[in-house]
Formats: structure tokens, sequence, C-alpha cells
């Protein structure tokens, strides 16, 4: 019985891993279709959302944290990010006590624009989220949260195998 049980959770698994897979694809999608309407290359666009998404969570990114989200080099970043500043989508500061480190903020301006390419989708979002109990909202944020630190520990220490001898796996 106890194989059973396993083999239907090896199943749901499975299930669930295509799901956030398809997700994943659409989500990739969304951002080229975002990067189209601003008129930016994809890899600009999705930095953008990356500063966005930050600024929202109240967690702004560094140059290098940018870097390491949208996996490029700090060579390639900083040219990226001279790309979107000149082009007014993004601010550069120096906000932290230790005035080295530079903060990313994005311009009134891609807000703005954010807002309109993405407010019909949360408007559709929250309606398919309506339909389900907190309680099965709450679950399933719980279990996206589990999943995620699972892979980033995972990812960390096949990092760690690939480059032994650095500690953060680069």
């Amino acid at each position: 019985m106890e194989e059973s049980a396993h083999s239907g959770v090896a199943a749901q698994r499975e299930r669930l891993i295509e799901g956030l897979r398809a997700y994943g694809g659409q989500f990739t999608e969304l951002s080229r279709l975002f990067a189209d309407w601003l008129g930016l290359h994809s890899t600009d666009a999705a930095a953008l959302l990356e500063v966005a998404a930050a600024e929202e969570r109240g967690t702004p990114l560094s140059p290098a944290r940018l870097s390491e989200r949208i996996l490029l080099s700090p060579s390639a970043t900083t040219a990226l990010l001279n790309r979107l500043e000149q082009a007014g989508h993004i601010i550069r500061s120096r906000e932290h006590t230790d005035r080295r480190v530079i903060t990313l903020r994005s311009s009134a301006y891609v807000q703005e624009r954010a807002d309109e390419f993405f407010h019909p989708l949360g408007v559709r979002l929250d309606a398919v989220m309506a339909g389900h109990p907190p309680e099965v909202l709450a679950g399933f944020e719980a279990l996206l949260g589990d999943l995620s630190r699972s892979m980033d520990g995972y990812i960390a220490e096949r990092s760690r195998e690939a480059h032994p001898g650095s500690p953060s796996g680069d």
C-alpha cells in the first residue's frame, strides 16, 4: 500500500509540474508580448518586470541581484541597464547607507504602461481565484512556496557540485 501511495504522489507531482511548466511558458509568452508592446527586446522587458516586481514586494533590486535574476553576466547587465536608463525606463539611485550600493527603480512611465498592459489580466486572474475557497488558495500558495524552496535548495546543491570551491555556486 505504501508503494501505491508513493506512486499516486509521483503521478500527481508529474501533473503539477507539467501545469507549472505550461504556466511558465505562458508567462514567458506574456513577457514577450509585453516587450513587443513596449518596443523592447525581450531581455530588456524581462529585466523591467523583475525591477517592477521587486519594487512591489518592497525589496528593490541592485544591478548584481538583477543580473542573477535574469541570468546575464554583470557586463551584459550593465549594458542592458544603460539602454533602459537612456530610454527613461529605469532609474538608478543610491538609497542605501552604503552609497556604493545602487538601487534600481522603474520610471513612472513604465509603471503606467505595465499597469495598462497587465491590469486586464489581473482582473481575469482575480475572477478565477474568487471561484476558489480562501483555504484552497492559501494551501496552493504554501505549496508553491515549499516547491520553490525545494527547487532552490536542489539548484544550490547542483551548483556547488558543478563549481566546487565556490561558496555561492558561481
